[in-house]
């Protein structure tokens, strides 16, 4: 089954509006209109309207780090999901590590964060991804089944086929360190087979799962030429205008 790449951009805590307004001019201009290809910018919460006005009639879509699952509430600091459809946005990222490791983000949230944006027709990005500690342990197939478990829990097939999953190895974030293509197709392959039982054949043919991790223009080709990698969830990389341009005009490799 084809599955159109989906490459994103995530700026993390990067960028004033001023900022994220000249970066996404930039790839306005460069990356507006690329066929066959799906992009996406998840900027700061404080720059996502801005962002989307300056993408506006272009092929780029807005996404957003993160969603919590109730619609309003005492909830300081969160943010929900009619919140970021009124600033334009289409994808909301779930569960990212740094999400997991800094703020208390647990596979039961991050369920109950999939839900949420299911419900508002947002499409999530949800992430999963082993520590070094869990890689050397040999724990990596264990801890990946179990997080796409818990993460999609008590969705059914339709509602499966409309989310992407991000492989992002803990230990490869920010590090300047990327899984080898071998290494992160293993693990794609692998979540692709655990969708064929929690779904169905023809939903785990229609995922998109990405690779993150130190994602760059020197890698991605490599990266993609891989039968399960669909495209890329992308860093640090995706602040530098060119070489994300260079990402998402990635050189498909006759095989």
């Amino acid at each position: 089954m084809t599955r159109t790449p989906l490459l994103a951009g995530n700026w993390k805590m990067h960028g004033t509006r001023q900022e994220a307004v000249a970066l996404a001019q930039k790839l306005a201009e460069t990356i507006g209109r690329v066929p066959g290809r799906e992009v996406v910018v998840a900027p700061p919460f404080t720059a996502l309207e801005c962002v989307g006005r300056a993408i506006a009639g272009t092929q780029i879509r807005l996404g957003a780090q993160n969603v919590h699952w109730e619609p309003k509430g005492a909830y300081t600091g969160e943010i929900a999901t009619a919140m970021l459809s009124e600033a334009g946005c289409t994808y909301v990222i779930i569960g990212h590590s740094e999400r997991r490791q800094h703020f208390g983000e647990t596979d039961e949230t991050v369920n109950r964060r999939l839900h949420a944006a299911l419900a508002a027709e947002l499409v999530p990005i949800v992430c999963v991804g082993e520590t070094l500690a869990e890689r050397d342990a040999d724990a990596t197939a264990a801890v990946i089944e179990r997080q796409v478990a818990s993460g999609l829990a008590g969705a059914s097939s339709a509602q499966i086929a409309r989310c992407v999953i991000a492989y992002e190895p803990v230990w490869a974030i920010g590090t300047g360190v990327t899984a080898t293509p071998g290494q992160a197709q293993e693990v794609h392959h692998a979540i692709r087979r655990q969708l064929v039982g929690l779904a169905s054949d023809t939903t785990a043919g229609r995922v998109r799962i990405l690779y993150g991790g130190s994602v760059k223009a020197a890698n991605i080709d490599a990266l993609m030429a891989e039968p399960d990698i669909d495209g890329a969830l992308v860093g640090g990389a995706s602040l530098d205008a060119a070489e994300f341009t260079r990402i998402v005009r990635y050189e498909e490799k006759e095989g």
